[in-house]
């Protein structure tokens, strides 16, 4: 589907408010909010409804609070091992993935975070699980999160580190390194060589 001018005000909504939470300096933070006051003002043409009351449907203080959206790729090679990537932020490893974002459909989002990571170009086959993080032994965190999996073949590419990647390696089920518990579990990683084993295993769902 083609994003219409809306949906691209959409994502320009949500980059001013990524922009804005993480942003660490003032030069920064008046960039995001022009940016933030820009994409309202589109909003507001494209719809005709009065921009207070479109700023007061965005704000953060009177949002409806919902789940956020952890999407990972599982890619097998033709040895049966799993792509898995090192995260920077801990040294431990994780499937491939992310947060969802604005403007992208879930397989989407599986095929982008692949290719960030890994260097992979992949196409989405199959949706294994949609997990709920409460229902799982993670370390404790302040997000309510649900987890998608979808099974991804490897189209063509090569590996190559992202910013926030320090390695990317294949892995034999018998050899799984030391994981990021905060993203992946070792048995939600037993899950996904189960679903290798029996490909008409149905979709787990919390």
């Amino acid at each position: 589907m083609t994003p219409s001018i809306l949906d691209y005000a959409k994502r320009l909504k949500a980059m001013a408010h990524l922009g804005l939470t993480y942003a660490n300096n003032a030069y920064d933070l008046e960039r995001y909010q022009e940016l933030e006051q820009m994409s309202l003002e589109l909003m507001q043409q494209l719809s005709g409804q009065p921009l207070a009351e479109i700023s007061a449907y965005f704000s953060t203080k009177k949002e409806y609070i919902t789940p956020k959206v952890d999407i990972r790729a599982v890619i097998f090679n033709d040895q049966k091992q799993l792509l898995l990537v090192r995260e920077k932020a801990d040294g431990k490893w994780s499937l491939p993935g992310g947060w969802a974002d604005i403007g992208f459909s879930p397989k989407e989002i599986a095929v982008k975070e692949a290719l960030e990571e890994t260097g992979f170009n992949v196409k989405p086959v199959k949706l294994l699980a949609v997990l709920d993080k409460r229902c799982h032994p993670h370390p404790p965190q302040p997000d309510y999160v649900y987890k998608i999996f979808i099974q991804c073949e490897i189209i063509n590419g090569e590996k190559t580190k992202a910013f926030d990647i320090l390695d990317v390696s294949f892995f034999d089920q018998n050899a799984i390194p030391e994981l990021s518990e905060d993203r992946v579990l070792p048995s939600q990683i037993e899950l996904m060589f189960a679903y290798l084993a029996d490909p008409q295993k149905e979709a787990m769902i919390d």
